[in-house]
């Protein structure tokens, strides 16, 4: 299984770089996982409609340029489905299962995803109604799709 997170921006905070290498270094036992950045567009506090449109179409090229043909992509969105943990691992076993070993998980930047990337996603899954910083986000995953590996084999960890 190859999993990849793709997200918008650096990560500069060293306590959630800490926390998102711990969690890929447990989870190697169980799949190859790659976290990649993709710089986000500069942008003044205050933008128009359009304006966001480009600036959100700017890092959807960025993102899709680094989505394999035959992955799997799953786009966090607030309006996506949101999902138990259990369910969340049951989803992630039953792609293994039917050949899916490339799963692309993609966070967008703080303006959210383009269209374009939104199309391209097979589907849209939510953490939830409140909005949290990308960076923090991107910790949440990888402990969640850890989590779903613990799960998957049965093993102590998710109660």
């Amino acid at each position: 299984m190859n999993i990849t997170i793709v997200s918008v921006g650096k990560l500069k905070e060293k306590y959630l770089k800490m926390g998102i290498d711990e969690y890929v270094k447990r989870l190697g036992g169980y799949a190859k996982i790659d976290v990649i950045e993709v710089p986000d567009e500069k942008a003044p506090e205050q933008l128009s409609e359009a304006e966001m449109d480009i600036v959100k179409k700017k890092e959807g090229e960025r993102i899709l340029a680094k989505i394999s043909q035959d992955a799997y992509v799953i786009a966090l969105a607030i309006n996506g489905k949101m999902k138990t943990s259990e369910q969340m691992a049951a989803d992630i076993e039953s792609l293994m299962t039917y050949g899916k070993s490339k799963i692309t998980f993609v966070i967008g930047g703080s303006l959210g995803l383009h269209e374009d990337v939104l199309k391209r996603a097979d589907e849209l899954q939510s953490f939830g109604k409140m909005t949290l910083p990308h960076q923090l986000m991107k910790l949440v995953l990888v402990e969640q799709i850890y989590r779903s590996f613990r799960i998957m084999k049965g093993e102590p960890y998710h109660k």
